[in-house]
């Protein structure tokens, strides 16, 4: 009988610890694995919506295809055609296009506070312009 007390007494008392070892882990923000019970599902994670994103990194997709941020002369072509199009305004990024017909395009602000795209053909001429997500 003395032994089977004490087997129940050893049984408590390492679930005892072991309750204080997860409890601790949880308030100190370490992570410690437990066997046993389960807790029951994580929560779930929260991701920026898509409108958060940095507009400035480019990334965009569209119809298989995934904008790129342009660099160099290619670059410079076409900042100078939106800026030929819209005097003033201010270039946010330039880009590859996913959405129109055109290889090109560059996002800006104008003076007005108003954002604009302005779509670019291969020989850097203006083809048309739009508002984000609308040709």
């Amino acid at each position: 009988m003395r032994r089977s007390q004490l087997a129940t007494v050893a049984a408590i008392g390492a679930a005892a610890l072991g309750g204080t070892a997860i409890a601790n882990a949880a308030s100190s923000g370490t992570s410690s694995t437990a066997t046993g019970t389960a807790t029951g599902p994580a929560p779930p994670t929260q991701q920026a919506p898509p409108t958060q994103r940095d507009p400035s990194l480019g990334g965009h997709q569209a119809n298989g295809k995934t904008e790129k941020l342009l660099s160099g002369d290619t670059a410079s072509k076409v900042e100078a055609a939106a800026k030929a199009k819209f005097p003033g305004a201010t270039i946010e990024r330039v880009e590859t296009d996913a959405d129109t017909g055109s290889p090109y395009e560059a996002h800006m602000k104008k003076s007005d506070g108003s954002d604009v795209i302005v779509y670019v053909d291969s020989n850097f001429n203006v083809t048309g312009t739009g508002t984000m997500g609308h040709p």
